[in-house]
């Protein structure tokens, strides 16, 4: 096989370092917002817990050198003019690091070790390396020298406030090379050996991520730009399964924001279906796999964490309505039946555990529910009945309709699709004034509207709502589109904020569901502008948690998956309305 060329270049202050089921990776980003100087070894085993620093050393002074760090899919480098570094990963928890003319540092990113927290350091006599152990973990990161000389070792077996870590370099000529291994592992394993040179591992991890994108966006050209770095994002942010990640997963990012919510999964779904159908599969049931007695799904999983707290939006019969028709191979009979089960329960919880006694609709009992944390329909009461809330209901119940008559279950079908326009008719009767939706507090039984969004998404039914009201509904986005995308909030609004989370941000999952829903409903020209301005955001600004709407800026995590993959949903179908 020809080896792939390096793939697309990016920037670790932004985009980890990592490799397709790794459980940690190489950045500066240590913890939320927080940037170190140096790059570290960051694991999200047990949380995002930063483990080693790493730091290229002139082998002159033994200090830290100052370099410059450059990274591709494949290789990570610190370059200066007297030599330089390579990182690259040979499996998911192995990273091989080389050198030339520098040296390299390998120390705790703690310092102090407590009976509780900390790392602690020691020479492992049996595999002639050298261990550290991480409580916040609960992980052994073991480093073996391959080539090269130790220069020198700071604290090992020490406790309390120490300085931990090794220094290697190699002999005093130029070409002269010190490498090493660094392993995590859990308790013990055989004394590590190679599997392959330095170069090999290159090669193929370069030949891994050409792999990926070949398939997941084979469409892709000069006209969509950002689509290599978008398939870099959602690569590098898989996990293999662990702890209570039950498949391979697709975290939302590898930097602070390191689970999977249960309605950002199905964007990440959407994107890999055509290309990765087993992973796209196990992307939309894997919080499905933690449905409680009640049928409510998680708010969120992660390595050691579910939590229950809150919901998230039942946006699942319409994500898999779209995913059915993106497999390349439609779901067998059996596949079908557990989806039909699963999204039944998750429906009823819906129907049962969140309508009040004789209400028609459902409610919301926190922003939190809704995806839309702290927007401004939240503003005068938090158990509330919404009309975004109906609407993704309405397209589940249709949804589990459709599959009812798949399944040859024609009491079924008629059932869902009875509560699926009963559903409807109470929206439009108790919500829809005549040129708004607004939502009711479910115990003052008030009424209210605002400048969110969220009171637009009902736009979501496409070809199910009534045509003036979908008329009305895209006139109205049309006053949040900014230069940049969606506004989430109304800039003339008193509540915006640039940095508002949902008072403001362009955002990635209102963005698809928009201008899917525009699509659907006849308003391609709206859609079309909704699209092409969210695919020229991410082609220059990246792939952020969100985007500040009247700059353009990324905001918060800025390797956020499901950015990535809305990027690679609308850059595709674009492709295929050009018919390229």
């Amino acid at each position: 096989m020809t080896a792939a060329l390096p793939g697309p270049a990016f920037s670790v202050q932004d985009i980890p370092f990592s490799t397709y089921g790794s459980w940690f990776d190489i950045s500066p980003v240590v913890a939320e917002k927080t940037y170190a100087e140096d790059l570290h070894l960051v694991s999200h085993q047990n949380g995002m817990h930063a483990v080693l620093r790493l730091f290229p050393v002139d082998p002159v002074t033994g200090n830290r050198a100052e370099t410059r760090v450059e990274a591709t899919p494949g290789l990570l480098s610190w370059t200066a003019e007297r030599g330089r570094v390579d990182l690259a990963y040979e499996s998911p928890d192995t990273v091989r690091l080389r050198g030339s003319g520098l040296g390299i540092g390998v120390f705790a990113a703690a310092r102090v070790l407590t009976p509780f927290s900390g790392t602690y350091f020691f020479r492992e006599p049996a595999g002639d390396a050298y261990v550290f152990t991480s409580y916040e973990t609960g992980r052994r990161y073991r480093v073996t020298v391959l080539s090269g000389t130790v220069t020198d070792t700071f604290g090992g077996q020490a406790l309390g406030g120490a300085d931990r870590g090794l220094t290697v370099a190699a002999g005093p000529d130029a070409e002269d090379l010190w490498e090493i291994a660094v392993e995590e592992l859990d308790t013990a394993r055989p004394p590590y050996a190679p599997t392959a040179t330095f170069g090999k591992i290159v090669e193929a991890g370069r030949n891994a991520f050409a792999d990926f994108v070949d398939t997941v966006a084979p469409w892709r050209s000069s006209a969509t730009p950002a689509a290599e770095l978008a398939a870099y994002v959602l690569w590098s942010a898989t996990v293999r399964p662990a702890g209570l990640v039950t498949r391979p997963a697709v975290l939302m990012s590898k930097h602070w924001m390191d689970k999977v919510w249960s309605w950002d999964h199905c964007f990440n779904a959407l994107a890999l279906a055509p290309g990765r159908p087993e992973l796209a599969w196990d992307q939309y049931h894997l919080p499905f796999d933690h449905q409680d007695e009640t049928g409510a799904l998680p708010d969120s999983v992660t390595h050691s964490e579910v939590l229950h707290n809150f919901v998230k939006p039942p946006i699942h019969g319409w994500a898999f309505g779209h995913l059915r028709r993106r497999l390349p191979k439609p779901p067998g009979r059996a596949e079908l039946a557990e989806t039909y089960d699963r999204l039944e329960r998750w429906t009823d919880f819906w129907l049962t555990a969140r309508r009040a006694p004789g209400a028609a609709l459902p409610h919301y009992q926190h922003g939190n529910d809704s995806g839309w944390d702290n927007a401004t329909t939240f503003d005068p009461e938090r158990v509330v009945v919404t009309a975004d809330l109906a609407a993704f209901l309405v397209l589940q119940l249709r949804e589990l309709a459709d599959l009812a008559g798949l399944l040859d279950r024609p009491d079924d079908a008629s059932r869902w699709t009875r509560a699926a326009e009963a559903t409807q008719a109470a929206m439009l009767d108790q919500l829809w004034t005549g040129d708004r939706f607004v939502a009711r507090g479910v115990d003052s039984g008030d009424t209210w509207h605002s400048s969110s969004l969220l009171d637009l998404m009902p736009v979501v039914l496409g070809e199910h709502l009534p045509e003036e009201i979908s008329g009305v509904l895209a006139a109205r986005i049309e006053a949040h589109l900014t230069p940049y995308g969606l506004a989430t909030e109304l800039p003339s609004s008193p509540h915006y904020l640039s940095d508002g989370y949902w008072r403001g941000p362009i955002w990635a999952p209102a963005t698809v569901l928009v201008e899917d829903g525009l699509r659907r409903a006849g308003h391609h020209r709206p859609a079309d502008e909704i699209s092409a301005r969210f695919r020229t955001l991410c082609e220059t600004h990246g792939f952020a948690e969100n985007f500040d709407a009247l700059t353009g800026s990324g905001l918060r995590d800025r390797a956020y998956t499901w950015t990535a993959a809305s990027y690679l949903l609308l850059a595709e179908a674009h492709a295929r309305r050009c018919g390229s």
